[in-house]
């Protein structure tokens, strides 16, 4: 199957989106056809053996609408196409408010009898103000009814056209050919077809900007990508299209330059702004060997980088695919919105019809039937039944985005807020990743520490485990040789074995060894492992095989990351159930569980284990999300029912992953969640209030209770209130109380209210190196939030515990300034 997208134009309620999905289906070789009326996209999953994109956009324009394939670098052109279509929408709304005003002030006159104004009530002159409305600015109307019909999928536009005309003909009628007695002013429904069209149109003028307000988070995510690259070729420095840059490029940035594709760091240090990208608010140091990417901003120093991913194949422009995706994308819960969408026009001709007649026949009144008619045709609003799933899923994952958390659809948006356990790999997740080796335990009297670390560093060099690589590394910053061995045979998870000068060595668990027939019956030495264990320590052992001994200990320690803690505090005041999965023994797994305040430990678990551990939970009931690096855990998290990736914008991560956190920071899960919580509810009221509406607002109408005019207004801001709640969702903020109770925001310090604004004065800064080096140095004091430097005055803002002032300036002191 191959995915394509679609711009879709000439929708304009949830009933056009359901005729689109069905023309788009009908096609032979169609798997899947989503429609966003939000960003009036399609996508759509097809098997190219059968049936071919025309054949596709042939299906939309069969329906009754435009379609067409987006054209690659036209953000800009489409963004000033939709800036002048709400241009023309604004004048068109106020010219039909001028023309309006009139017949409203003529209704006004005849309801509180001031004579003054009975002449705007002449059928004449509101003949002459209303027709331009119907037939000038309501064309839009028509024109959308008459395509909706021809397709055989009636919409909005029928109901708007149907309900206006019959109040402008009616008008006509009573006002020019029907008897009236003498004395008597002929009852005109002028001001109910202009005003109706004049309110829709203010209706549609509102929600259009406050579409445009939905799709902020893309429009910005493109604004990162500059326009030109400064690149070195033939040995001369030349200005080119970030387009025409290609892998191997050598790329010059300077300092405040944006990055225009990723690499690593050939020559030069510098601290680049990732916050754009990451949600990361403090600058990020980099040096040779450290990758760049593109859209983040240079701070301070000169560099030369290697392009490596460009174009597409950009971090930025991956995030970008992944949430256009995600914004395009349906969310269960709208499945029932698009059934009754689907029937919702024809149904509601059949009750203004149904009202129409039981007026006449029943109650023996044409007038009364004709103007309730109307008004079940003009409060009836398909639209809101259309943007209430799809705004509140575009703005939440753009906000999403813009904290670094990328959420792959709507679907994953809404289960990840049922989540109940949530299952998270030890290394690399809770812990940094980088475990260290500090010391090595000789076991043997023939046999020196350093020669040990030498002959391990040796035997582990083939090796790509992280606990090898500590190994190594530990060995080369001791200046040890590394020499090179025979016979590598490596034990996923458990260790390897290899000869060296002859001999042939093994490291690895305890268990390992055993299997190997080593002997490990020294109580005084498993006494020392268990030690090392109960502190957190992995414990590795080195032996050579047919040898009665052990040569040596070696116990690697991987620190928590700074924040593991506060977030699985978070998480489990949320209500999840935390468990920490990892192929360490108990003892070990324990330790670091205990260090993070994680209850439930699944230890001793091999790699290929893990999607059964996620198994187990999922048969006990629970709904379960995992979390790890997203490459040796790619199996346990497609088997989890949401998996997320600690992967901080790797390829594997993104594309095995439900939600790829871009930073490493397990707080983001909890925020993830809760993101995805606040979305759902947010969805649920906008459908409460599209189904609530019509089911009141119909029968209201029906029974002669609205007023037409009224129920033009109420449909006009229907769609705008499910728009404007959705929008809401921009103030999102990250919240768990801490252990008193009290509010915390989400980088884990206590809320801005339980701090105090402060300002200090700073001598020593001069660059903006220094007003980096000087916020991170006053962020790195708890309860400190919002550190901002004016580099001009010299001052440092903050909000911070009013006891921690003095905490401040030792920090920013010893960052090497003078805080006064």
């Amino acid at each position: 199957m191959e995915i394509i997208q679609l711009n879709i134009k000439g929708m304009t309620c949830a009933s056009c989106v359901a005729h689109v999905e069905k023309g788009i289906k009908k096609t032979q070789g169609i798997d899947t056809a989503a429609v966003n009326l939000a960003t009036e996209k399609a996508t759509v999953s097809y098997d190219p053996e059968k049936t071919d994109i025309e054949s596709i956009i042939k299906s939309v324009r069969d329906a009754g609408y435009a379609a067409s394939l987006p054209v690659p670098d036209d953000q800009g052109d489409e963004e000033k196409e939709k800036a002048a279509q709400l241009n023309r929408l604004k004048i068109q709304t106020l010219i039909s408010a001028l023309l309006s005003l009139p017949l409203m002030l003529a209704m006004v006159a005849m309801l509180i009898e001031i004579k003054a104004l009975h002449f705007l009530h002449d059928p004449l002159l509101q003949l002459i103000l209303a027709t331009p409305v119907q037939f000038w600015i309501g064309f839009r109307f028509y024109r959308g009814a008459w395509k909706s019909l021809k397709a055989g999928s009636p919409g909005m536009d029928l109901l708007v056209a149907l309900g206006t005309s019959a109040a402008y003909f009616f008008s006509i009628y009573t006002g020019f050919f029907a008897e009236t007695t003498a004395g008597e002013m002929p009852h005109l429904y002028f001001e109910a077809s202009a005003v109706i069209i004049t309110l829709v149109l203010l209706g549609k003028y509102l929600e259009a900007r406050a579409k445009g307000k939905t799709s902020e988070a893309i429009q910005k995510l493109m604004s990162l990508q500059p326009g030109t690259a400064r690149v070195e070729r033939d040995g001369k420095e030349m200005e080119v299209p970030v387009s025409d840059v290609v892998p191997g490029d050598i790329v010059l940035i300077r300092p405040g330059e944006r990055i225009p594709v990723d690499g690593p760091v050939l020559e030069g240090n510098t601290a680049v702004d990732e916050s754009m990208i990451s949600g990361e608010s403090l600058p990020v140091e980099k040096e040779p060997g450290d990758t760049l990417i593109s859209g983040t901003v240079n701070s301070y120093g000169a560099v030369r980088f290697r392009a490596e991913h460009v174009g597409s194949d950009s971090v930025l422009a991956r995030i970008i695919s992944i949430v256009e995706e995600a914004q395009g994308s349906k969310a269960p819960i709208q499945k029932l919105a698009d059934k009754v969408a689907a029937v919702f026009v024809p149904v509601v001709l059949g009750i203004a019809l149904v009202t129409l007649i039981l007026w006449t026949v029943v109650a023996g009144d044409f007038t009364g039937g004709l103007v309730a008619a109307v008004a079940v045709l003009v409060i009836a609003c398909p639209c809101a039944l259309g943007l209430a799933t799809p705004t509140a899923i575009m703005v939440g994952t753009g906000t999403g985005a813009g904290r670094g958390i990328l959420i792959k659809n709507g679907e994953v948006l809404q289960t990840a807020g049922r989540v109940s356990a949530l299952v998270l790999d030890k290394t690399g997740t809770i812990t940094r990743g980088r475990p260290e080796l500090k010391v090595v335990i000789a076991l043997s009297a023939a046999w020196t520490a350093d020669e040990l670390l030498a002959l391990a560093g040796s035997l582990e060099n083939n090796s790509e485990h992280p606990l090898a690589q500590a190994v190594v590394t530990a060995a080369r910053e001791a200046g040890c040789t590394l020499e090179k061995t025979e016979s590598f045979t490596a034990l996923p998870g458990q260790g390897i074995r290899a000869v060296f000068k002859g001999r042939e060595y093994v490291i690895g668990k305890e268990s390992y060894l055993r299997s190997m027939g080593i002997p490990l019956d020294d109580p005084e030495i498993l006494k020392q492992k268990e030690e090392l264990e109960d502190r957190g320590s992995t414990v590795i052992m080195m032996a050579e095989t047919g040898s009665p001994a052990l040569l040596a200990l070696l116990p690697v320690a991987d620190r928590i990351r700074e924040h593991s803690a506060a977030a699985v505090a978070m998480l489990k005041e949320m209500g999840l159930q935390v468990y920490m999965i990892t192929g360490d023994n108990e003892r070990t797994a324990r330790a670091i569980a205990r260090e993070a305040g994680v209850d439930h430990v699944l230890a001793d678990v091999l790699p290929e284990e893990k999607a059964e551990e996620v198994k187990k939970l999922q048969g006990s009931g629970h709904i379960t999300a995992m979390a790890g690096d997203g490459v040796n855990d790619s199996p346990a998290l497609v088997t989890a029912d949401i998996g997320i990736a600690m992967g901080e914008g790797s390829d594997i991560a993104m594309e095995s992953s439900d939600i790829t956190l871009m930073r490493g920071d397990l707080r983001e899960i909890a925020a993830a969640i809760q993101l995805s919580r606040k979305t759902m509810g947010k969805i649920r009221q906008n459908l409460f209030w599209a189904f609530f509406y019509n089911s009141i607002g119909i029968p209201f109408a029906a029974l002669g209770l609205l007023n037409p005019v009224i129920a033009g207004a109420a449909m006009a801001f229907s769609s705008v209130s499910v728009v404007s709640n959705s929008l809401s969702l921009k103030k999102f903020k990250l919240k768990t109380p801490d252990s008193r109770g009290a509010a915390v925001t989400e980088d884990g310090n206590q809320a801005e209210e339980m701090n105090m604004k402060t300002t200090i004065t700073v001598e020593g800064m001069s660059c903006n190196h220094c007003k980096m080096s000087v916020e991170k140095a006053a962020s790195s004091v708890d309860s400190v939030t919002d550190a901002v430097v004016d580099l001009e005055k010299k001052e440092l803002s903050l909000l911070v515990d009013e006891g921690k002032i003095d905490e401040v300036k030792a920090a920013v002191r010893e960052a090497g300034f003078n805080p006064l």
